[in-house]
């Protein structure tokens, strides 16, 4: 008997937090966010069902029903999977896998980056996060593969809309509040953002650094509690890191390379101002509205920061430029699903 068509979606990497790329899974590839399509998702417990599911279980849903198509927006889809070849369709957040093999941990080593490898050698229609990442996986995917956007739009996930309506302000001789929001590991770079805070202080200004997160791998943790001026809350429920937005006169993000950098734009619901790494996914992503500073040199950063501060209303001219920015985004992002949408279901009808 033939079986009815089905997109099963491989949530076997969630947890139990909710970070990025889990946030990505559950809102853009729910039932809800691919309504009216049919959606099954395919979930796990703990790191051995996590690869059980994406090793066996999910070729054997697609073994059993040819009118189905595996989706995979956390982990790159597993060597058995992707050997489905046009009925897999994984979502690409970046190419770090690949192009950072120091800020990995052994795991990633060892089963991500081959299966990411050989679907990349494989399969003919990838779907991605941002023009960055969609310009960058071209290097390394088939030289036929269709690569297309699909943008999540940005949520007040922390609920701080309202905060956009209080506006920041700061004066010389106030402490300066800066947020770093992301786990803790080697790629985000935080040791840079501490030291920049280390060099307003050495300025004259006086500055604090907290950074909520996931204590992730490496000894970055250890390394930035040497810091006096850096605060490691961990990780957080929205209602705690929503008070330390509204406690937070700027964002900044320092990290090495991103697929998006989703935070930065979720911070400004609340009219928080980011300052970012100059690279060109956070140019794509905040336009006019990011202060871009260079890690590598915290003293100029830091120089950069302090000027921008002392110009009259400069908190109130970045919130106003983060709410045009989300905007512009979320029309993008709701014009990717639109396209998605048509081109699944046009997949699916296909299976027969």
């Amino acid at each position: 008997m033939a079986r009815d068509p089905v997109l099963f979606v491989d949530e076997s990497h969630l947890g139990r937090h909710v970070t990025g790329l889990e946030r990505i899974t559950l809102e853009l590839f729910s039932a809800e966010a691919l309504a009216p399509l049919p959606v099954e998702a395919v979930r796990a417990s703990g790191l051995r069902g996590m690869i059980t599911a994406q090793t066996m279980r999910l070729p054997s849903r697609l073994l059993a029903n040819r009118r189905a198509l595996a989706l995979c927006p956390g982990f790159p889809p597993s060597i058995p999977l992707t050997l489905f070849g046009d009925r897999v369709v994984p979502y690409i957040h970046d190419t770090f896998l690949l192009t950072r093999p120091q800020d990995l941990n052994w795991r990633a080593r060892r089963y991500m980056v081959p299966a990411f490898a050989f679907a990349l050698k494989r399969l003919r229609w990838l779907l991605v996060n941002s023009e960055t990442t969609r310009a960058e996986l071209a290097a390394f995917a088939r030289p036929d593969a269709e690569i297309s956007l699909y943008r999540p739009r940005v949520r007040d996930v922390f609920g701080i809309a309202g905060q956009a309506a209080r506006p920041r302000h700061w004066a010389p001789g106030e402490t300066l509040r800066l947020i770093a929001i992301g786990t803790v590991e080697p790629r985000k770079n935080l040791r840079a953002a501490a030291a920049i805070v280390g060099a307003l202080r050495e300025s004259g200004l006086d500055a604090h650094l907290d950074i909520v997160g996931r204590l992730g791998w490496g000894d970055e943790a250890e390394a930035l509690r040497e810091f006096p001026h850096v605060t490691l809350h961990g990780y957080q429920e929205a209602d705690y890191v929503r008070e330390r937005i509204a406690a937070a006169h700027a964002l900044i993000t320092t990290s090495h390379d991103e697929g998006l950098g989703l935070t930065p734009l979720e911070a400004q619901h609340g009219g928080l101002g980011a300052i970012a790494t100059d690279i060109k996914v956070f140019r794509e992503a905040l336009g006019p509205s990011g202060w871009m500073i260079d890690p590598a040199n915290p003293a100029a950063s830091a120089a950069a920061i302090r000027a921008r501060l002392e110009q009259p209303d400069a908190l109130a001219g970045m919130a106003a430029l983060a709410k045009r920015n989300l905007e512009r985004w979320n029309e993008a992002a709701d014009r990717d699903r639109a396209a998605l949408l048509e081109r699944l279901g046009a997949r699916l009808a296909a299976l027969r």
